[in-house]
């Protein structure tokens, strides 16, 4: 699947840098093109991957090009006033070749949070191609204000795309991992389970073909219908079977698939699958009758994959799902150490992370409101004198 990327923010610009490391060492040449927009120079100038002439620098004129400072409803007013500055980026995209837009975003800041919703309606005013978001929800240790933000932008963000997808870095943070160190290993999380997921179906000339082909229109139909996306992945390494298998090939004379056990290889896709609907997803849900549509994809070296495997995997997402709309497919890897099974769950709406979320805005907003009230009695307490006999100058 071919993507125009725009990461929003601080966040959207350093998973947007990860996605496009990504595909110059994988050659998987999903991003067909990149554009960063930012608030705060710093976070643009530390980007490696996106190019200097994709990077827009938006609001000097309001923040001098010091970024919002959590605020996203600044952030939104700032996308507002400054979308001709980003189409300026948009317009060199050669939209004839992209089979969508995809926006990625961390929910909890200011830019992002605010500026996601305002860049993906504008898009959707002016293309037909569709557009989704990759929104990060903040971890819970993050504090009040981001978990607001993070409430408030999922909300918007949700209504103006076609679909949002959806990670949740409270899910994946370790405990006692540095703040750094953490994002850094989140970003390659992201990238690893969306880019085999948009990547299945880019064949390069001469590459090697998928016996069930997925691609894009298999991606754009699990995602029509709007509403909030995850993604399952569970990987294992083959490199033993790799070597072993070819060294027999060669001594036999016949070639690696027949050298390997079906039954085998079936087993251990259908594994896999289980594993990756039922581990740690992008977004935590029940996905027992709880998605609306699904799409399943292994990925690995093709001669350890098999349409029996897929079709196994594929009916027990549907007997698990309640889903009658399960897709499934292959996508050959040929120099990869790995088998791996993603699988997409669309429209979920069993989803306790949001709902907890939720509330903890609305508890946020309530203490913060609070401590306004508070404050500004305080600083009246303080600067009138007791017998009121001080007048302020004007």
């Amino acid at each position: 699947m071919k993507l125009a990327m725009i990461g929003f923010g601080q966040a959207g610009g350093k998973i947007l840098d990860r996605f496009l490391e990504h595909d110059e060492q994988t050659g998987s040449n999903v991003v067909r093109a990149a554009v960063a927009v930012n608030t705060a120079k710093a976070d643009l100038m530390g980007l490696e991957h996106v190019p200097q002439e994709n990077r827009v620098l938006i609001g000097q004129s309001r923040v001098k090009g010091h970024g919002v400072g959590a605020d996203n409803e600044l952030g939104a007013e700032i996308a507002e006033e400054d979308i001709d500055e980003i189409q300026g980026a948009i317009d060199s995209i050669p939209v004839h070749e992209v089979d969508a837009f995809l926006i990625i975003t961390g929910l909890g800041g200011g830019t992002g949070s605010g500026g996601s919703p305002v860049m993906a309606r504008h898009i959707k005013r002016i293309y037909t191609e569709p557009v989704y978001g990759l929104g990060v929800l903040p971890a819970g240790d993050e504090g009040g204000i981001y978990t607001l933000n993070a409430a408030r932008s999922f909300r918007t963000l949700v209504r103006e795309v076609d679909n949002l997808l959806v990670f949740d870095n409270d899910a994946w943070r370790k405990s006692g991992e540095s703040m750094q160190g953490g994002y850094r290993q989140i970003n390659d999380e992201i990238v690893t389970r969306f880019g085999i997921l948009f990547g299945a179906g880019e064949v390069e000339q001469g590459g090697e073909v998928a016996e069930s082909v997925v691609d894009s229109s298999e991606i754009i139909n699990t995602l029509a219908g709007g509403g909030v996306s995850t993604v399952g992945y569970a990987a294992e390494d083959v490199s033993d079977e790799k070597q072993s298998s070819g060294l027999l090939s060669r001594f036999t004379g016949g070639d690696e698939q027949s050298s390997l056990d079906s039954a085998s290889t079936t087993n251990r896709i259908t594994s896999l699958v289980r594993k990756a609907a039922l581990g740690r997803l992008t977004l935590p849900c029940k996905i027992e009758n709880g998605a609306e549509r699904a799409l399943l994809v292994t990925a690995g070296p093709s001669q350890f994959l098999n349409r029996k495997g897929i079709e196994r995997g594929r009916k027990w997402l549907e007997e698990q799902t309640g889903s009658m709309e399960v897709r499934g497919g292959d996508y050959p890897v040929e120099d990869s150490n790995n088998v791996a099974a993603v699988v997409l769950l669309s429209g979920v709406t069993d989803v306790p992370r949001i709902k907890e979320l939720q509330q903890i805005a609305i508890e946020a907003r309530e203490n913060i409101d609070d401590i306004r009230g508070e404050s500004e009695q305080n600083l009246q307490d303080l600067v009138e004198d007791d017998d009121d006999e001080l007048e302020p100058l004007f």
